[in-house]
């Protein structure tokens, strides 16, 4: 935050906590008394008269006692501006020490399944239910609390996998992230509107939905210059590059011709975040060994 910005929070707090200490100190008119009065505030509602009665005492000190613990706070933690607080706390600071508790009170917990085979450990009822727990709270946001994925992020409930479906490659896809990369027009970039609808058909035309059949097999002539590189000449994919399978009438995208025509047109680009140094060794295999267990 720039000196300029911290002066100016600085100044709105302190006088929006001084200005509040005011108003109670100017307004008090016998606060100090528990003293009651006939005077009204000279308005009636419906017959409803009210009295200009001062607050009870312990109510008004309480107002001020909340302004003195407002300046305390604002002293111990930061508030103010780039005042960092006579505690030196930050969010940062707390997240690490509450990390490295449950680190030492669950460590063993996850130790005991760290070094066990994904396989085998998938086969585990005990190590599946933290599994489960892990998968909700670091990967449902994406894939859905089912696993079962939406557009863009892929079901892992079924047998088509991207990347391919190995415990190894399951595990390398947490532990280190994945990053899709479908280029535009694919190694094709002077692609004509012409052809793009050639290919679009000629794709459609492996799961026999092709709109013009005309175009479906011209297509095959710019699938072999623009997409062959990934997909391979026979369109089933490349688990190596990520590239999919387009044979199998799983998409990722969506399968219309408008989905298929956006994807080649415009590229897709998406990324699996890693998980390594998010969560330790241990957690990412007892995950992995989840994520195995939900297709096989």
């Amino acid at each position: 935050m720039s000196t300029f910005w911290s002066i100016w929070v600085t100044v709105i707090v302190l006088g929006t906590v001084f200005g509040c200490w005011w108003l109670l100190w100017a307004t008090r008119k016998g606060q100090t008394t528990d003293t009651e009065t006939d005077r009204t505030v000279g308005h009636a509602f419906d017959g409803i008269e009210e009295y200009d009665n001062p607050l009870p005492k312990w109510w008004f000190y309480l107002f001020i006692a909340t302004c003195v613990f407002a300046l305390g706070y604002l002293a111990l933690y930061p508030g103010l501006g780039n005042y960092k607080g006579l505690l030196g706390w930050t969010s940062t600071n707390q997240w690490e020490a509450e990390v490295a508790e449950a680190d030492e009170k669950y460590g063993e917990i996850y130790a005991q399944y760290g070094n066990t085979a994904i396989p085998e450990l998938a086969q585990d009822e005990d190590a599946m239910k933290i599994g489960q727990r892990l998968f909700a709270n670091n990967c449902s946001v994406c894939h859905g609390t089912a696993a079962r994925g939406q557009v863009g992020f892929p079901n892992l409930t079924d047998d088509d996998w991207l990347w391919g479906s190995e415990p190894d490659q399951i595990l390398h896809s947490i532990a280190k992230g994945r990053n899709g990369n479908m280029t535009p027009k694919g190694t094709m970039p002077n692609m004509t509107n012409e052809q793009v609808d050639q290919v679009v058909n000629y794709v459609l035309s492996f799961s026999g939905r092709e709109l013009d059949a005309e175009a479906a097999k011209a297509g095959e002539q710019v699938f072999a210059q623009a997409c062959v590189a990934c997909h391979g000449a026979d369109g089933t994919g490349m688990a190596a590059m990520g590239a999919p399978n387009l044979t199998d009438n799983v998409w990722l995208y969506g399968s219309t011709y408008e989905w298929i025509k956006e994807t080649v047109v415009n590229g897709r680009q998406n990324q699996m975040p890693a998980q390594e140094g998010r969560l330790t060794g241990d957690q990412i295999q007892i995950l992995a060994a989840y994520v195995y267990s939900l297709s096989n």
